[in-house]
């Protein structure tokens, strides 16, 4: 589809100011839109027709975000080698193998009744502009003229693919099975926290362990990683010929957690619980702190649409937010979609695996995968009835293949969220959830009549004769039986307490009986516990309650582990000033507090002792730090048992005294000798620095360019206000909003470092800095309040007009 692009500039009067008015004729629309963008970078469109509307949604977020979405369309085709040779070959080959291939038409009518409208639409708008940009290279963002490449067009497959969606559990899977066979199934329990049922974790005996040492998941890991750069992907002009990595910038302690703290938190509140009575959401997902950032927010008017609030910016709809009715969130309901499984290989065939007393042939696709600066390189992508094989180990007649829930029709991350966008009921609400397959999420509902719900969604798998944290031989004994209904899962309606919360951690009721397909692995309950313990101690609560409340830095471990060191006896008199430290404070990590220092180096130091003490010799090249959940460390430290040695509270103190006296040496090392220089948030010692994909590869002003930060954070990975266990916050809440269902126009959102991903654009850092001070901008609602605040006003209108 071609774009005619007249822009005719006029003056209007918009909030008492002139505004430039741009008023472009373009094809692909059949009525006049307008989009206005408010003062923080928001857009609002309004159409008159549902076409038109999702048509402009794509043509406005790829206006915004183009470099992203090139980045985007190429890692969901597998042409990334295309533009940085041989060294993505494998990602590539990798995303090729791991690609939806089933029916698209069908793929996009499961997420809307009218989906194969809505996403035809939506390419179509992102189309629109990379035609318009072609036409008019000045209108290229930056990073395309740093690279040397143009953008090309989408297809409705790019859109559905799962590329970068929170898809599973198979490294832990695989990580589990080298476990068990390095020091067994008891020795691993001990290490890895399995709840709320004990799950059975033994190999199966014709499980050879030792062979899962191979890199097994080299092509799926490969798919899954972000883009990274390098200075020789860059045009000479932009490039760094020197390091351009400033450590102290960039820091990290590898204590991210991020299977685990890369989640969110959620809530609803009764109007029992306000003060003005109605009904609030909340929700702040966590995820990798980025630039640009991976939500865009979003105003949709049409007939039939009203809705407003963040998704992500490369699909349709609204997957966080509100409409006229009821507004909604999520978080990960940890869900295991996904499965390894071992087959014997025929010796006179490798294509072939035993399976039900029979050898089977491999399913085999050829592709062509474009590699710059040699030739196409073509490959054999290989597939068992379980899935794509990941790994053919020919020496020992072994091959490797997953299987994926994410791969079913259905599965694409958030699109289903189509349907919760036109929902006027919880009834309504949580039929649409029926449709959400991939991520297993915590959706939560309120409504402007007073009802708060709660509904589990994702595809669970129902395995009835193993646990699924292990891998499991192909030959036919370890199948899936189906599908838990999604209306199965865990849910709740006007609960009692007038509220519901998660954050990642186990919600599942005790009473609940589907546990073929409930998983054992969850998050910390820090997060969750304060949400519920500051949400059961009020019935007055306000919206800047709710705001406090997202942005609270306090700590429960800090509250379990302070006590423990504060009897110690110490000699050194920096460790006791340490000590004295902790014992003036208030549990709350905040920036300025050197006590907050102190603590989160003790925290640190805690988790590694415990790594180099307690796991075995023969694990530690398995499982680091940050695979052994601080609520297992806490449970040992809490309950000392025979692994500190006896007497048993003496010997933990022991081991509670090197840990603090290391911790004060990290510290000294880290911030210097002085006391007073500890304080927790500094440019070296926690803070936040968000850097662009092509900011090492280029030169120091580029680099400028592109770049946040740095500026000092608070909190930790443990309290709601989640900023990651690195010292430079590497995930956390960039978009968070919320919602107060009697006032739309209170709504409250924020959404760093901006809505454009444009490096030229006024809004791709403006929204920093008052997200660093955990401060919100108001999403307004209503026509009025949205013109009273516009800055600039786009009329698209039809090029036949």
């Amino acid at each position: 589809m071609t774009t005619k692009s007249i822009l005719i500039t006029s003056i209007i009067l918009i909030s008492g100011c002139t505004q430039p008015d741009n008023r472009q004729s373009i094809d692909g629309i059949t009525n006049e839109v307008e989009i206005v963008r408010d003062k923080w970078g928001v857009n609002h469109i309004y159409a008159q027709n549902q076409h038109d509307l999702f048509f402009a949604q794509g043509y406005a977020a790829a206006k915004d975000r183009l470099f992203q979405f090139e980045i985007w369309r190429r890692q969901a085709t597998g042409t990334v080698a295309e533009i940085l040779g041989p060294r993505e070959l494998k990602r590539d080959i990798g995303t090729r193998l791991f690609m939806f291939r089933g029916d698209i038409s069908e793929e996009m009518a499961h997420y809307h009744k009218d989906g194969v409208e809505i996403i035809t639409a939506y390419t179509a708008g992102v189309n629109s502009f990379i035609n318009e940009a072609l036409l008019n290279p000045e209108l290229l963002p930056l990073e395309f003229k740093i690279l040397n490449i143009k953008p090309k067009l989408w297809t409705p497959e790019v859109v559905i693919s799962r590329h970068q969606g929170l898809l599973g559990n198979i490294n832990d899977e695989l990580r589990i099975g080298r476990l068990v066979g390095a020091i067994g199934a008891d020795k691993t329990k001990d290490l890895m926290w399995f709840h709320p049922k004990d799950p059975t974790i033994e190999l199966d005996t014709s499980i050879n362990a030792d062979l899962l040492t191979d890199d097994i998941l080299e092509l799926y890991n490969a798919y899954r990683t972000s883009v990274k750069f390098k200075p020789e992907d860059i045009m000479a002009e932009y490039r760094a010929f020197s390091d351009n990595l400033d450590q102290d910038l960039y820091s990290a302690n590898e204590l991210d957690d991020r299977d685990f703290n890369i989640g969110s938190n959620n809530w609803v509140l009764s109007g029992n619980k306000t003060k003005d009575g109605n009904t609030y959401m909340a929700n702040d997902p966590h995820r990798t702190i980025a630039i640009p950032s991976l939500r865009y927010i979003t105003h949709l008017s049409a007939p039939g649409w009203d809705v407003i609030g963040g998704g992500e910016p490369e699909i349709p709809g609204i997957s966080i937010g509100h409409n006229q009715h009821g507004a909604w969130g999520l978080t990960v309901f940890r869900t295991d979609g996904e499965d390894m499984y071992v087959y014997d290989l025929n010796p006179d065939n490798l294509l072939q695996y035993y399976y039900q007393g029979a050898w089977e042939n491999m399913k085999t696709i050829t592709e062509k995968i474009s590699v710059k600066n040699q030739e196409d390189v073509e490959v054999d992508l290989n597939y068992t009835q379980h899935g794509p094989v990941t790994y053919i180990d020919s020496v020992n007649l072994k091959a490797y293949a997953i299987r994926c829930a994410w791969l079913e029709v259905g599965s694409s991350p958030y699109l289903a969220s189509l349907r919760m966008d036109q929902a006027t009921t919880w009834e309504e609400f949580r039929d649409a959830c029926d449709y959400s397959f991939i991520p297993g999420e915590n959706m939560i509902w309120a409504d402007k009549e007073g009802n708060i719900g709660w509904q589990a969604v994702g595809l669970a798998p129902i395995r009835k004769n193993w646990s699924g944290l292990v891998p499991v031989p192909g030959d036919g004994r370890y199948e899936w039986d189906g599908y838990l209904p999604i209306n199965q899962k865990p849910n709740v309606v006007n609960p009692e307490s007038g509220f519901f919360a998660t954050a990642n951690q186990n919600v599942t009721p005790d009473d609940y009986t589907n546990w073929d397909a409930i998983g054992f692995s969850w998050a910390d309950p820090y997060r969750g516990d304060r949400v519920n313990d500051v949400l059961s101690g009020s019935d007055d609560f306000s919206m800047a309650d709710m705001k406090a409340l997202q942005t609270d830095y306090y700590s429960l471990p800090a509250e379990k582990l302070v006590p423990l060191f504060l009897n110690l006896e110490v000699n050194n008199d920096k460790v006791k000033a340490a000590q004295n430290l902790l014992a003036d404070w208030d549990f709350i990590l905040d920036q300025n507090s050197t006590a907050a220092g102190v603590y989160f180096a003790v925290e640190k130091t805690l988790r590694e002792a415990a790594h180099y003490h307690f796991v075995p010799d023969e694990a530690k090249q398995i499982i680091n730090p940050t695979n052994i959940q601080l609520h297992t460390v806490l449970s040992w430290v809490t309950k000392p048992d025979e692994r500190f040695g006896k007497p048993l509270n003496m010997a933990r103190d022991t081991f509670l005294q090197e840990v603090l006296a290391l911790a004060v040496k990290w510290l000294e090392d880290k911030v210097g000798s002085d006391p007073n220089d500890w304080q927790y948030g500094q440019i070296g010692y926690k803070h936040v620095y968000v850097t662009h994909p092509l900011s090492q590869a280029v030169d120091s002003e580029t680099k400028q360019r592109l770049d946040a930060g740095p500026v000092p954070r608070g909190g930790n990975g443990y309290t709601p206000n989640s900023t990651s266990n690195n010292l430079n916050q590497s995930s956390g809440a960039s978009f968070r909003i919320l919602v107060n269902t009697g006032d739309w126009d209170a709504t409250l959102a924020t959404n760093p470092p901006g809505q454009s991903g444009d490096p030229a654009s006024p809004f791709y850092k403006n929204l920093f800095n008052d997200w660093s001070n955990d401060e919100y901008f108001p999403l307004f609602y209503s026509k009025g309040k949205v013109d009273s605040v516009a800055v600039e006003r786009t009329l698209l209108k039809p090029a036949s007009n």
